[in-house]
């Protein structure tokens, strides 16, 4: 169960960030991969038991909803994007929970861990957030199928960390998965980790469409195995996005490859979390599964959108008493 260590203390100070080594990548070890298996009844009855575990309350409650905030990766993938919407976007990454609230609870310096956009959008985003420590993240590699040629996904990872994102969201081929082609698999991340050069990168599985959880876990470990720095659930336009019994499988995969290398990778569920109450469950989860480092931005996020409004309500309500109307917490 999530231990209730919060205090009202909690509220004035964010958790500070503890530097650890980046992940190399290891040779692949196909020996590793092929004893990976996936109990999936018992993964499910545990994640089953997950919602009902969360505890916080009143102030504490409040504290994590803040370390939630902290960890989001506030995101439009929209065809009709535009650099006013970036624009706003990042002025709610920068201030996301309007200043009244902040200052009752206390808060000061609150942030998300990052804004994610398209190629495109990457430069007025960069414009947009500087000075202010927040990182751009840039989907790439044909996201969301990740079917274009080879040479142009390599690519375009090349020309969005050239534009200025800090880091990459790269989409995996999930044929490769599918088919057992675990060395195409490691082959492609390593290639797309050495494009990314300095750019930390998230491997996005797509997990809704691997088939099984033991396909989940070994894509998961391949992708550690060839470097990534974060692995990634969905890419939030799958049919089933990011769920809990995924979120247990992978996490449990980063705690075994921890356990083995010493390095820590970190963990993104992606699609479909939108409410407060979701946010809680998977701290919950990352402090039980992986211990505190993880509830930090360097090894956690979320990739959401609505969730920060839902949240800021939350907050709100916390300070008056009151639930107030959506429009009162626009994204821009």
């Amino acid at each position: 169960m999530m231990t209730d260590t919060a205090n009202s203390s909690a509220l004035a100070q964010l958790p500070q960030t503890v530097a650890h080594a980046r992940n190399p990548g290891l040779p692949l070890d196909m020996d590793w991969v092929r004893a990976v298996q996936a109990n999936t009844s018992a993964i499910e009855r545990r994640a089953a038991t997950l919602p009902g575990r969360r505890s916080v309350k009143k102030d504490h409650q409040a504290a994590w909803l803040a370390r939630a905030i902290s960890c989001i990766d506030l995101t439009t993938l929209a065809g009709d994007d535009t650099p006013g919407r970036v624009r706003r976007l990042c002025a709610k990454a920068r201030q996301p929970v309007r200043a009244d609230v902040l200052d009752a609870l206390g808060l000061h310096g609150l942030t998300v861990g990052a804004v994610c956009v398209y190629h495109e959008m990457i430069a007025p985003a960069v414009e947009a957030l500087e000075g202010s420590g927040i990182p751009v993240a840039a989907v790439s590699t044909g996201f969301p199928a990740g079917l274009s040629p080879y040479r142009l996904r390599v690519a375009e990872i090349e020309e969005s960390v050239k534009a200025g994102a800090a880091e990459i969201d790269i989409v995996i081929s999930r044929h490769h998965v599918l088919t057992g082609d675990w060395q195409a698999l490691y082959d492609e991340m390593r290639d797309f980790r050495a494009a990314c050069g300095e750019a930390h990168v998230k491997a996005i599985l797509a997990t809704g469409e691997l088939g099984t959880l033991r396909n989940v876990a070994r894509a998961s470990l391949v992708c550690m195995m060839a470097g990534a720095d974060f692995i990634k659930t969905s890419t939030g336009k799958e049919t089933m996005n990011a769920t809990l019994p995924v979120s247990l499988t992978m996490i449990r995969a980063i705690r075994a490859y921890e356990a083995r290398t010493g390095y820590k990778v970190g963990y993104k569920p992606a699609g479909g979390i939108s409410k407060a109450k979701d946010a809680l469950v998977y701290l919950s989860l990352m402090k039980d599964e992986l211990g505190d480092a993880w509830l930090r931005p360097n090894l956690f996020r979320f990739g959401a959108s609505s969730l920060l409004g839902d949240i800021e309500r939350q907050l709100e309500h916390h300070v008056t008493g009151a639930y107030s109307a959506a429009h009162r917490h626009p994204m821009g």
